[in-house]
């Protein structure tokens, strides 16, 4: 059980609680008897993230431990839209857009689990048969004062931000998947705290023993900053060609280059310290163990040869554009977009606004090697790229959204 619990462990941001997961364990040794481990995604988006994959490494875990996997696809919460961490109304998507998203996520999830493990399952087929009376008593089995106590709710409420009546309907649902499943654990992002916490007050309400709830962190993506969205266009997709993989996770900063490895791969603890101190003292180079978490990843989700040759063509470029070793990274916040002329002086590169055009006009200024032509140019926030200025200087370039 010790060794079931510390797997388990490993990356998580919070246990609730341990206690429960260790009796649970302990119970399910004694009776041979799995656990069913549950964790939800909405079909929002065609292709999955290396941020989903957080979640569905840990599932991999359970499974490995001889645990029954519950890869639940959320066809009927997508209708509604998440509302967890909008600050307004997010648009419900269309039941084709589900449809179509959902056979996606089937084929990509078994680059990671077991197939012969791994049930999926869809909430619609228990929410789709319920009738009107049956969803009027699942939401009278909470309340509008418990469901502001959840903070993007609150802070809509109190700052007049317009909440939909549907979207108290998410972690109802959300929650009642959890009955429907009999899970024994949820997994989720830290932002589905309150939601995973619903599903264990309404299994209480129905009778049966309350899920352990599991929070894993939120994976950052390239820009550092913010959680990886493809939306904010800072993701590296699983389905992406293994180059471009490549090239993405060879793009950020070292900080986040350790904490890719600590959620990304299963590297131990004790490794990962290790890893830090050698890094501090000089025993290994940051661009060296960055193409190793490059291959790992690469490798994991296209075959250990696509990723060998992902990096030598990744090391050919970078020979053949005469591209440093080291490359000097900065990040900037931005509302919206940021006009190249003012980034230029932004970075130093050009004394003034004017003088930015001039380069600019001139050929003199390349964004990951295609030359600029166009002075009036705003670069988007959420985006990375490598800014080159003349022959010779380069920066790395990070745009945070405000």
């Amino acid at each position: 059980m010790e060794e079931q619990l510390a797997l388990i462990k490993q990356g998580c941001q919070e246990i609730i609680r341990e206690e429960e997961l260790k009796a649970r364990l302990e119970r399910s040794l004694a009776t041979g008897k799995p656990l069913r481990v549950k964790a939800g995604f909405d079909p929002t988006a065609p292709d999955l993230h290396l941020g989903h994959t957080v979640l569905i490494q840990k599932l991999k875990h359970f499974q490995d431990l001889g645990h029954q996997v519950i890869f639940l696809i959320g066809d009927f919460t997508g209708l509604i839209g998440d509302p967890s961490g909008k600050s307004e109304t997010r648009p419900p998507l269309t039941e084709e857009e589900v449809k179509a998203n959902a056979a996606t996520y089937e084929r990509q999830i078994f680059k990671i689990l077991d197939p012969e493990k791994t049930l999926i399952d869809f909430n619609s087929r228990w929410m789709k048969p319920m009738a009107a009376q049956d969803l009027i008593r699942l939401a009278a089995r909470h309340t509008v004062a418990r469901m502001l106590e959840r903070e993007d709710f609150h802070k809509r409420y109190h700052s007049q931000t317009p909440i939909s009546i549907h979207e108290f309907l998410y972690p109802l649902i959300q929650g009642y998947d959890s009955v429907a499943l009999k899970a024994d654990v949820e997994l989720g992002g830290t932002d589905q705290t309150f939601n995973l916490l619903v599903g264990r007050d309404l299994q209480r309400e129905y009778g049966q023993e309350p899920q352990v709830v599991i929070t894993l962190p939120l994976l950052e993506g390239l820009d550092g900053v913010q959680k990886m969205s493809k939306s904010l266009g800072n993701y590296v997709g699983i389905d992406e060609p293994a180059g471009v993989m490549f090239g993405k996770i060879m793009s950020i900063s070292d900080t986040l280059m350790l904490r890719y490895y600590g959620l990304l791969t299963d590297i131990t603890p004790g490794a990962l310290a290790q890893l830090k101190e050698d890094l501090s003292i000089g025993v290994k180079h940051p661009r060296q163990v960055k193409e190793d978490l490059a291959v790992e990843l690469v490798a994991r989700y296209h075959g250990r040869a696509a990723a060998a040759q992902a990096a030598r063509e990744f090391a050919q470029i970078f020979r053949e554009k005469g591209l440093p070793e080291e490359i000097e990274e900065e990040s900037y916040t931005v509302s919206n977009t940021i006009p190249l002329t003012r980034l230029l002086v932004k970075t130093g590169f050009s004394p003034s606004t004017s003088g930015a055009r001039r380069l600019i006009s001139q050929g003199g200024v390349s964004i990951d090697g295609a030359k600029v032509t166009d002075i009036d140019v705003e670069l988007p926030a959420g985006s990375n790229f490598l800014l080159k200025v003349g022959k010779r200087r380069f920066k790395k370039i990070i745009l945070v959204s405000q």
